[in-house]
Parts: structure tokens; C-alpha cells; sequence
């Protein structure tokens, strides 16, 4: 899957060498302010990534020369080069660096080097040099050997959406977020869109199980798009959050959405495609609260078996491909043997796979190519949404293939194309619940994807004892920071600045069950989840801590007494994303690992850019303790001061460190 580490490996290890031995003769060794050698690199001293802190364009263009920066312990090295793989001659290249400067402390080094423009992809690592002694360093850390994989990219022209970078996302189920229009709600017994299963509706606030004789996918509560617009303030002021994701909202007769009967309209009992127009309007208004985003869930991988297209139950007046092998549709679909074997979606044969064929096929055409498609349809106006998150992209292929294949890849890069021709600024989500590597960092597929691997899954282990599932399964703090580490790693950097970071979504248990009910707990994850790389996304009722089970139980409705600052976990949720909004180097800047303390369940770390040093300290023990946070390391000098953005304590820098007490499943997030 990791495509761009295949031409590194191409060479092997004496190939390596007579490289080096070739090239080093020509190269010119900057040795200011180096200290006669010692041989010994010293590990803790090595830092660069591709913050703007370390990299002079971390998306450039064709025609913009990238400058890196590397940060030494003061007088450590002799020596320093960038090793780079260029895909324009699938060959290696050195840049000699040169040293620059001391960094506030006067405790560090910096070197630099240029790697010329170009439109090609490239990926380094830098080669540190002591005398005799060598280490490598790449986006996966400092090694004594030269790694072969996980190194920085450079990837010209691909740019990730900024508002996507700086924004906060809420998702939201839509039944079970506000009835705001009962004159759409569903009666029990009722059998939506001529589906064979009767529906049950049940009041506000009770078991989102279904009562015997009915199907849990057909419990409705009355959620609706006017709910959400008239709860616009509560979103975009009273959390504060600018990005609404909703789960599916096109017609279909499941609660949740993803068996699409008609991509074209707004499901009946959320509203119309007007109500749909009217809230994208209110969500991009400055009058009620900042300008807000919106982002539609493409199911596009199946549909439901009573789409228009496939028609199993009669209820529309096309002819469907399992009513005719005459159908206009039959290609849509790919039969076994016609009608009941189909392709299906992970087994359920009430959502049969489609067909995306070769390129240019009727399937692609009507999902993304033509004008008037589903995705450029409501990319532009009256809808104007601004982006996609795409239901199990895996799985697309054509011929009932279950995708991740050239096919896949080749959909997803049309898909792209085709989207960014619309808005170049909108956002592509894939969910992807592993390493997404493979459709984000040829920066040709997705913008981004649901991070469960590098933020969902850790966070739990560590906070909660259990992984996401709800199993048990727990991390200690150095373990939680090189999870974090590895899957950062993956990805080009401004697709980490756009990973989608949720404690929960409506496929896995409640962040809050998993917690046990422990408040104090979503606390501590709130304060992560506001100060680490990636876009925040909150499962609407995380940020009160609601609970659930698996599926249904995590779609319980809205408990709308706790939507209130006078909620502790609502007014903390206001607070940080106030306090990630004020300071850009929450959202972009470098991440840099300052203490892991697996005794007392302590960790913390930095955020940086070229205006601000932030250190977040957090506590994962039940107990208070006072830590000592070596702050020198995030080049913050003896006698400054910083400021805890949350209790507004100020602490001086004094030998290096600032000392503070952090209460139990708590944090602090210090400024400087």
C-alpha cells in the first residue's frame, strides 16, 4: 500500500553505499559552531517535521524550492545532509546543510538545505553526522540505520483545504439530533417508500431499540434538517464548532440512510432539497455566528435495494435491474445469476454493490462526472455544499470486486478531478478505519480520512482501558505516544492537519460508555482532542459525555437539557476550540513529544509555529500530581513566562522546566 516507499527499497544496502561514497566527494561541509567531534549523535537533541517552523513551503508548487530546517543539541554535529528520492529520475539526491543559528535557549542548533523546485513527488530524510558516528532521521524518528520507509514527502501542487485545517467539525445523525418539523415525522406501522419493513416511530428520549415486530433500522424519532438549521446558535456559538458533517440525508426508508433509493432528493422525512438549500445557507451565514462549512456523506459505494436503479420491491416507476435484464440499470448492478445473486456491500443483500465499470461508465458518469451529477450537483448551487465524506471508498470497484486495486485508486482520482473542477476548495473525507495511506499521500485521492488508527483507537486505549469496540485493551503513555508517532507518519503533513479526529462516531461504542460514565474522563479527551494534529470531530452529544453502546444504542437522541455551557463538559468544549481558534500553532504547527511518564500516567507535549510555543500537559491518573515539564526542549528560555489557556495560572520558566499540578484526568495547555 505504501507506494512511495517502493523506490527506496529498490536499492539495497551496497547500492547505498557507493551512492554515498559517489557523492559525498562532492559535497561541502558547513561546519560553523560545530563541535570538534566526539562521534556520538545525540538522539535527544534531533527534531524536524514539516511545520512551518521546519519547512519553508510544506504545500508547494511546481515552482517553489523547498527550504528544511533541522534542530540539533548546540555544537553536537559535524555534519548534516538531506537524502532525497526524486520520482521525475527515480534516483537519490544530497543536499549539503549549513548551520544558521541558536534557537532562543542557546541550547540548540539549526542547519538548513534546499531542495530545488519541480512538479515531481519527493521524499526525504536527513543524514546527521558526528565525526564518525551517523544517525538518520525521517517522519517516523531517529534511527541508526538508514529506514526504508515512513519518510517526509514533498508533493507539489497538492493542497489539502485550509478551512478544513483551522475548522472544528460536528456530525450529526440527523433523526436523532432536533425534530424540528413534526409535520414530516413518520406513524408507526407505515412502510416507508414501499419498503417491505414497517416502521416505528417513538417519542423523544426513549431506547432507540425497536419493540418486537420491528427492525432497529426502522426506529425513527423525527430528527430533521430543520432541526438543525433552528439549532445553528447551539453548534456554531455555543460549541463553537464551524463544519457540519451529516450522515446520510437522501431518501431512503432507513433511519440511517445508507440504502439510497434517490440520490437527487432529500429524504421526506428530514425536509426537501429546500430545506436542505435553506440550510446550507444558514450554515455559510457570518449573521448567526462564523462562516460555517457543510459536508454531505457520499454513499456511493452501494445503494439500497430499493434505489430507483435496482427496484426490488416495485416502488418506483422505472424499471429496475432486479425487475429486467432489459433494465437501463442492468450495468449499474453485477448479477451472479439474475435476479437474487448480486454483488452486495459486506453480505447484506439489501445494499447491492454498484458497478463502477471502466472509466467513463453510466456509474461514473451519474455519480461524479457528468455536470449534473450527485457529487457536482450539490457541490454547486443552490446547495453549495463543501465536501464529501465518502462511506466505505475501499469497497468501490466494478465488476463486484470489493476494491483496493488500481480500479479503486483510478475512481477515486476521477472522483477527485471531478470535484475539485467544482470548488477546488472542498473537501474529500474517505472513512478508512486503518493505514489510509494508499489513497492520501499520492495526493491525487482524498484529502483526508476518518482517523481511527491514529487518534480514535489510541485515545481510548489510553484514556479508557478499551479500544474503540469496547473491549478491553489499554495503552501506557509511552506506548500511546509512539502509536501516535507511527500513524502520524503515514501521512504527507497537511493530510495530518485534516485527519478527522472523533472519540466516537454512529458505528462504535460511546467515548462516554467506554469511559464508564467517568466525566472527568471526556475531560481529558476533550483537551487532547482540541490540541492534536488533525480536524476535531464531534459526535454530537461527546461533548456532554452521552453514552451509548453499539449500534443503535450509540444513535440515542439528544438529551437537549445538557445542551447548555452550564454542562462542565459543554463549557470546556467552548473553551478549547476558543482556545485552538486563537492560536494557529494548535492547528498547523509542529508536534513535539516533551514527557512520557508511564508511573504517574503522564504525558505531554508541544505545539509550535513561528509566533507562538504551546506545551499541553496531561494527566491520565485519577489523582492529581505535579509534574515538571521540560519546556527548554520547545526553545522556551529560563525567566519567560506561560500561561495556562484553561485556568489562566501563569508559571516562569525556570532551569529548563515549569512545574504545575494538573488535577486528575485533567490538562493544561500552556502558552507562550
Amino acid at each position: 500500500m505504501k507506494n512511495r516507499f517502493k523506490p527506496l527499497r529498490k536499492v539495497g544496502l551496497a547500492s547505498a553505499v557507493i551512492i554515498a561514497a559517489t557523492t559525498f566527494s562532492s559535497l561541502l561541509i558547513n561546519t560553523a559552531s560545530a563541535a570538534s567531534s566526539d562521534n556520538n549523535v545525540e538522539w535527544a537533541g534531533l527534531f524536524h517535521d514539516q511545520g512551518p517552523m521546519y519547512d519553508s513551503a510544506p504545500e508547494p508548487s511546481s515552482t517553489t524550492a523547498v527550504t528544511l530546517k533541522f534542530r540539533v543539541l548546540k555544537g553536537d554535529i559535524t555534519s548534516a545532509n538531506i537524502k532525497y528520492y526524486d520520482s521525475a529520475d527515480s534516483g537519490y539526491h544530497w543536499v549539503p546543510m549549513n548551520w544558521i543559528a541558536n534557537d532562543a535557549t542557546g541550547r540548540y542548533d539549526y542547519w538548513t538545505g534546499t531542495i530545488p523546485a519541480s512538479a515531481s513527488t519527493k521524499y526525504y530524510r536527513f543524514q546527521i553526522n558526528d565525526g564518525t558516528a551517523t544517525a538518520w532521521y525521517n517522519a517516523k524518528g531517529a534511527s541508526s540505520s538508514e529506514p526504508t520507509a515512513q519518510d517526509f514527502y514533498i508533493l507539489p501542487n497538492f493542497k489539502t483545504p485550509d478551512w478544513l485545517k483551522n475548522g472544528a467539525i460536528y456530525q450529526i445523525f440527523v433523526d436523532r439530533f432536533y425534530n424540528g418539523d413534526t409535520s414530516n415525522d413518520i406513524a408507526t406501522g407505515t412502510y416507508p417508500y414501499g419498503y417491505n419493513s414497517p416502521a416505528q416511530f417513538k417519542s423523544w428520549g426513549s431506547t432507540p431499540y425497536a419493540s418486537s415486530g420491528y427492525s432497529n433500522s426502522e426506529v425513527f424519532f423525527g430528527g430533521d434538517l430543520t432541526g438543525v438549521n433552528q439549532k445553528m446558535n447551539y453548534i456554531k456559538n455555543t460549541i463553537g464548532a464551524n463544519i457540519i458533517y451529516l450522515n446520510p440525508i437522501f431518501k431512503s426508508p432507513s433511519n440511517h440512510k445508507y440504502d439510497t433509493q434517490d440520490y437527487m432528493t432529500v429524504d421526506p422525512m428530514f425536509g426537501s432539497n429546500a430545506t436542505l438549500q435553506t440550510l446550507s445557507s444558514g450554515i455559510h451565514s457570518t449573521s448567526n455566528g462564523p462562516k460555517g462549512y457543510l459536508v454531505l456523506d457520499g454513499v456511493f459505494n452501494h445503494t439500497g435495494d430499493n434505489h430507483l436503479w435496482f427496484n426490488k420491491y416495485g416502488a418506483n416507476s422505472t424499471t429496475g435491474a432486479y425487475q429486467s435484464q432489459s433494465s437501463p440499470y442492468s450495468s449499474y448492478y453485477t448479477f451472479q445469476a439474475w435476479p437474487n445473486a448480486y454483488s452486495t456491500f459486506l453480505g447484506f443483500n439489501t445494499l447491492p454493490k454498484l458497478n463502477f465499470g471502466a472509466s467513463g461508465s453510466a456509474v461514473r458518469n451519474v455519480l461524479y462526472n457528468n455536470t449534473n451529477s450527485v457529487a457536482k450537483t450539490y457541490l454547486n448551487a443552490p446547495y453549495n455544499i463543501d465536501g464529501w465524506r465518502l462511506d466505505a471508498p475501499q469497497y468501490a470497484d466494478a465488476g463486484g470486486n470489493n476494491g483496493s486495486n488500481s480500479t479503486n485508486h483510478q475512481i477515486w482520482t476521477e472522483f477527485r478531478s471531478a470535484v475539485k473542477s467544482v470548488n477546488p476548495n472542498s473537501a474529500i473525507i474517505g472513512e478508512y478505519w486503518g493505514d489510509a495511506n494508499a489513497w492520501t499521500a499520492q495526493g491525487n485521492q482524498w484529502d483526508s480520512a476518518t482517523n481511527f488508527a491514529g487518534f480514535t483507537q489510541p485515545l481510548s486505549r489510553w484514556i479508557t482501558g478499551k479500544d474503540y469496540s469496547n473491549n478491553a485493551s489499554s495503552l501506557t503513555t509511552t506506548q500511546f505516544d509512539s502509536m501516535l508517532a507511527n500513524t502520524r507518519a503515514n501521512y504527507p503533513t497537511n493530510v495530518q492537519q485534516v485527519m478527522s479526529n472523533h472519540l466516537s462516531n454512529h458505528d462504535i461504542p460511546r467515548f462516554g460508555t467506554r469511559a464508564g460514565g467517568d466525566i472527568w474522563k471526556t475531560y481529558l479527551a476533550l483537551i487532547f482532542q482540541m490540541t492534536y494534529v488533525g480536524t476535531p470531530t464531534i459526535y454530537y452529544g461527546d461533548e456532554y459525555g452521552m453514552q451509548g453502546g453499539a449500534d443503535p444504542d450509540n444513535r440515542r437522541t439528544f438529551d437537549w437539557s445538557q445542551g447548555t455551557t452550564t454542562n462542565s463538559a459543554v463549557a470546556l468544549t467552548k473553551k478549547l476550540i476558543s482556545i485552538r481558534n486563537s492560536y494557529p500553532a494548535l492547528r498547523t504547527g509542529s508536534f513535539m513529544t516533551l514527557l512520557t511518564d508511564d508511573m504517574n500516567n503522564l504525558y505531554s507535549y508541544a505545539r509550535l509555529d513561528n509566533t507562538n510555543r504551546i506545551a499541553v500537559v496531561l494527566n491520565n491518573d485519577s489523582v492529581s500530581h505535579s509534574v515538571t515539564v521540560p519546556v527548554n526542549k520547545a526553545s522556551m528560555a529560563d525567566g519567560s513566562t506561560v500561561t495556562d489557556k484553561i485556568s489562566g495560572n501563569v508559571y516562569t520558566v525556570s532551569n529548563g522546566s515549569v512545574t504545575l499540578t494538573v488535577d486528575g484526568h485533567y490538562g493544561a495547555i500552556l502558552v507562550q
